[in-house]
């Protein structure tokens, strides 16, 4: 891909994302790298500036500015309108550019979204769209992810959507892009398959937890989950009992692939979604008690939310 491409956010999954990216793109082209965090920003440039010319800017401003196509993953709603809609250096402060492609893959809620998006249409910024993912970091650092789409299937009449086809495609697998449609629709797609994988994250460290304590060796119990009818994705890439998996967080200190606090945001995002739509989130609301208190347990804080089983058994020796 021969556009300028801007990339915001470098934390544990941007950072991934844009990696791929950046080994992906024209090595005669220009990444904009954007972070609040300077240091991640110089970390990425020094690792991946062999692959092509990696630029650090200083807003995301200055990051649309340059680019033809902005691609942006924050944590959350309030950090979107920031980066978007800052009117001193936010991508609406660049220049008009009606061209300008805007990909958001943070994971917010759906009016949020469409709000930056219909704002930045009326300032003829570009055309803002949602795109989160699912995967993981070990998807994102394999360019493997899926990526949920608020915009319709690429056809020939619509080049808006086969630019984001090719964009998406440094990143992820063609054959896990779902295209929801309408503006949002990728959020809500999103948000209730988070309502499910912070859930099943939960069941899992629980149902962990019984088994050991009942005397059962965690390897033997994990094995017979998995080729059970409790097996899931959550519970062969996410598995919270330590060294059970070798690649997982739990085997390598809960080294974060998604921190527990961030368990909270999410887990809130598809309670609010559901009651909106008048639905009672019964699962969610036991979940997220739990994982407000694990959030601030010293076992579990910066930690995966993984770590919750830290929390569940009081287990000791993982420092």
């Amino acid at each position: 891909m021969g556009e300028p491409i801007a990339f915001i956010g470098v934390g544990v999954m941007g950072y991934a994302m844009a990696s791929n990216i950046r080994k992906k793109m024209s090595p005669k082209t220009t990444l904009y790298i954007n972070d609040i965090n300077p240091s991640a920003c110089k970390r990425f440039a020094e690792e991946f500036a062999h692959y092509g010319p990696v630029e650090v800017v200083n807003s995301a401003k200055e990051a649309a500015s340059h680019a033809k196509v902005a691609i942006s993953i924050v944590p959350g709603a309030a950090e979107v309108r920031e980066v978007f809609l800052n009117s001193e250096n936010g991508v609406i402060a660049a220049p008009k550019d009606s061209e300008r492609l805007l990909l958001d893959c943070s994971t917010i809620d759906c009016q949020t979204s469409r709000d930056v998006g219909e704002k930045l249409k009326e300032a003829g910024s570009g055309t803002f769209r949602d795109a989160p993912v699912s995967g993981g970091l070990p998807g994102a650092q394999a360019g493997t992810l899926s990526f949920l789409i608020g915009h319709s299937a690429p056809s020939e009449s619509d080049p808006i959507s086969r630019r984001i086809e090719a964009v998406v495609s440094m990143m992820g697998s063609p054959e896990k892009f779902f295209w929801c449609d309408s503006p949002g629709s990728g959020l809500a797609v999103k948000i209730a398959n988070n309502y499910i994988s912070c859930t099943t994250l939960l069941t899992i460290a629980e149902a962990m937890a019984i088994g050991v304590r009942q005397g059962v060796d965690p390897k033997l119990l994990y094995d017979c989950i998995k080729n059970s009818t409790g097996q899931s994705w959550m519970c062969d890439n996410v598995q919270p009992v330590p060294n059970v998996l070798p690649q997982v967080p739990s085997s390598n200190g809960y080294e974060p692939g998604f921190k527990s606090q961030m368990m909270i945001k999410d887990i809130s995002l598809g309670v609010e979604a559901a009651r909106q739509v008048g639905i009672e989130p019964r699962t969610a609301v036991t979940a997220l008690k739990v994982f407000e208190e694990a959030a601030v347990d010293p076992r579990c804080v910066d930690r995966d939310g993984s770590s919750v089983y830290l929390y569940l058994t009081d287990a000791k020796g993982v420092e």
